[in-house]
């Protein structure tokens, strides 16, 4: 195929044949201002058209936390936005929701962005310093004692101090006496940890602390997720719905539009700022382009995806 053929048959949207069509997506590292840190995400452009079950198909090739796909913007200018990890759907994500955001953003659209979730409305807007702003719910934690065997299969000592904490989609373990260096040295048994019980709903778990941070970082965690077939994500946005409350009323932060400096990952990290706004939590970072190509996928028969319920 000549060069001249090739462009022709990728302006026409066909790609490999008749039974292929070309899907542009990207690979975009978010929570970060630098390529190869933060956590990636994959971001499906033009989704419009899959059968519900290629969504999980193509999250599971991508093989990345989570793949984000938006769909084209309705008459209101709202796009249903879906987002899968290798192995399930999940309800929300923040990371990929920013990659999303951000992918949109390079190919033209214009902010403010308003998605609709299986978690309701959230918009993204950019910030004068360019860097972009998530609108997302809160997720008050709810205080209990942790679940029988998550200390064990995280690896944290018997006669550890913690406070266990849950909401709706995300759980939390506070290392009372343990630093930022004692945190990064952790190295659960994912196998045990997934058999763990956590609450209904409840994706997994954060461990986190505010000891030995540098100015002017609040607090740092990581998250761990074999519940829905990610053992460990870099940062993790939806986690923060719950962080924030948690350490915004901690730290005395609690007044609207206090916020935290946030770090999360282990290898890899990155930050994030997040300040609370009543039932709503701002989630604010950066993010930045590292791939792009075209899928080379079989539609299947008419347009099967619908907004979440």
């Amino acid at each position: 195929m000549s060069a001249g053929e090739a462009k022709a048959g990728r302006e026409g949207g066909r790609e490999g044949g008749p039974e292929a069509t070309g899907v542009q997506y990207r690979v975009v590292d978010a929570f970060t201002d630098r390529p190869f840190a933060g956590n990636p995400a994959a971001v499906v452009l033009d989704a419009d058209g899959f059968p519900d079950e290629l969504f999980q198909s193509v999250a599971t090739e991508m093989n990345l936390s989570e793949t984000a796909f938006p769909h084209a913007a309705g008459l209101d200018g709202v796009r249903v936005l879906r987002w899968f990890t290798p192995t399930t759907e999940v309800s929300l994500c923040g990371h990929a929701t920013l990659a999303a955001a951000h992918a949109l953003l390079e190919a033209g659209a214009a902010p403010p962005l308003r998605f609709l979730s299986r978690s309701g409305p959230l918009n993204v807007e950019r910030d004068e310093d360019g860097r972009l702003r998530l609108d997302f719910p809160a997720d008050p934690p709810a205080e209990g004692p942790p679940p029988h065997g998550l200390l064990d299969a995280l690896g944290v000592p018997e006669g550890t101090r913690v406070r266990f904490a849950a909401g709706t989609r995300c759980s939390l373990l506070e290392l009372v006496e343990q630093d930022a260096a004692f945190l990064a040295s952790l190295d659960p048994d994912m196998r045990a940890l997934g058999r763990v019980d956590l609450p209904d709903g409840v994706m997994g778990v954060s461990v986190t602390t505010r000891l030995g941070l540098p100015a002017p970082l609040d607090f740092a965690s990581r998250f761990f997720g074999p519940w829905v077939g990610v053992d460990e994500d870099p940062v993790t946005g939806m986690a923060h719905c719950l962080l924030g409350p948690w350490w915004a009323a901690r730290l005395g932060r609690e007044p609207d539009g206090a916020g935290l400096e946030a770090l999360q990952g282990g290898v890899r990290q990155g930050r994030l700022r997040v300040e609370m706004r009543g039932a709503r939590v701002h989630l604010v970072g950066q993010a930045v382009t590292v791939a792009e190509g075209v899928l080379r996928v079989g539609r299947g028969q008419g347009v099967r995806s619908a907004p979440p319920a």
